[in-house]
C-alpha cells in the first residue's frame, strides 16, 4: 500500500491494527455484559432465592376457662387461640408446618365437640383453598413437618401423602402407640405412617444450608419442635409451635397442666430463650391471636 491504500489485504500506518483494537475492545465490553447478566439472573432465580414463608388461616379456637394452661383469669383477656398454617418454600421445593384443626368442621359456623363446656372451634376456609391459591395441591409438597400431634396442628395430615414428614422419635412413638397422650386424635394423621420419614432425634438443617432449621423442645409432647427461619428481608423467626400458647405464657413461664412433661417443658422453655438471645430471632407465638391481625396473610410471604 502506497500513500495509505491497502496493498494484498495489509494496512499501513497502523489504520488496520487501529480498527481490530477498537473491536477488540467492543467484545470485552459485551462479553462483560453478558457475564454480568447471567450471574444477575443466576442469583435472582427461584433456585437461588432465600426461603419466602407464608402464613395461613386455619382456623381459631375460644375457650371459656384457662386454669389448665397455668393461667389464671386476670393473666390476660385473651380467650381465643388463632390456628396457623405455614408454608416454606426454597430451593425449589415446599415445606407444610403445621397444617391446622380438623377439616371435617371447615365452613360449619361454630363447633363444640365436647358441648357448651369445651372449646368452640371455627374454621372458614381450608389450607387445601389457600394452597390452591398458590397453585399447590397437597401431594405436591415436598416436606411435611408438625410442630407436634395435638389435633390443632395435625387437621389435614393425612392429604400430604407424598411428603416427607419430618418428626422426632418421641413424638412418632407416643402418636402410633396403644393410648396416645391427650389431644392426639389419629385419625388426623393416620395415613402418615405410609409418609417416607425422616425419624429424627434432636434438631434438624432441613435445606442443609442453615435457612430453615427444627430446634428440638419436648416437654409439651414427648417430641414437641419448633422451626427457625432465617429470612433475607425479615429476619430470623422462631415458629413457637405450642411452647407458649399465649405471651402471657412466655411472660409467666406458665407450663400447661396438659404437658408431658413439665421438667422438660421448663427446660425447653429455658433453652428457646436462650436461643432468641444469641441469634436475633423474632418469636412467633402460633396460637398468638394479636399477633396474627398484624400479620400478612397467604398469599402474601415474608422474604
Amino acid at each position: 500500500m502506497i500513500g495509505g491504500k491497502m496493498i494484498g489485504g495489509k494496512m499501513i500506518g497502523g489504520k488496520m491494527i487501529s480498527v481490530l483494537t477498537h473491536m477488540t475492545r467492543r467484545m470485552r465490553r459485551w462479553s462483560t455484559v453478558f457475564v454480568t447478566l447471567f450471574a444477575l439472573t443466576a442469583c435472582s432465580s427461584p433456585q437461588n432465592d432465600g426461603p419466602k414463608l407464608y402464613v395461613m388461616d386455619c382456623g381459631e379456637i375460644t375457650f371459656t376457662d384457662i386454669s389448665f394452661f397455668s393461667l389464671k383469669p386476670e393473666d390476660t383477656d385473651i380467650r381465643t387461640l388463632f390456628v396457623p398454617c405455614y408454608l416454606i418454600t426454597h430451593q425449589g421445593k415446599t415445606l407444610m408446618w403445621d397444617v391446622g384443626l380438623p377439616l371435617n368442621i371447615v365452613g360449619k359456623g361454630v363447633v363444640q365437640p365436647n358441648g357448651d363446656a369445651g372449646p368452640a372451634m371455627v374454621y372458614q376456609r381450608s389450607v387445601v383453598d389457600q394452597l390452591a391459591d398458590l397453585n399447590l395441591a397437597p401431594d405436591q409438597i415436598d416436606y411435611l413437618a408438625l410442630s407436634h400431634m395435638h389435633y390443632d396442628h395435625t387437621g389435614a395430615a393425612n392429604l400430604f401423602t407424598r411428603a416427607k414428614w419430618l418428626v422426632q422419635r418421641s413424638e412418632y412413638d407416643a402418636a402410633f402407640s396403644a393410648s396416645p397422650p391427650v389431644a392426639f386424635v389419629p385419625d388426623t394423621y393416620a395415613a402418615l405412617k405410609n409418609n417416607p420419614t425422616e425419624i429424627l432425634e434432636g434438631d434438624y438443617d432441613i435445606f442443609d444450608d442453615g435457612s430453615v432449621t427444627i430446634l428440638s423442645t419436648p416437654g409439651h409432647t414427648p417430641g414437641h419442635q419448633m422451626l427457625l427461619i432465617d429470612l433475607a428481608k425479615t429476619g430470623k423467626i422462631l415458629l413457637s409451635g405450642d411452647l407458649y400458647h399465649f405471651r402471657a405464657s412466655r411472660a409467666l413461664q406458665a407450663v400447661p397442666l396438659f404437658n408431658t412433661d413439665i421438667e422438660q417443658s421448663k427446660q425447653s422453655m429455658a433453652h428457646i430463650e436462650d436461643v432468641i438471645q444469641k441469634t436475633g430471632a423474632t418469636l412467633w407465638i402460633e396460637h398468638d391471636k394479636e399477633l396474627a391481625e398484624t400479620l400478612n396473610m397467604s398469599p402474601a410471604f415474608y422474604d
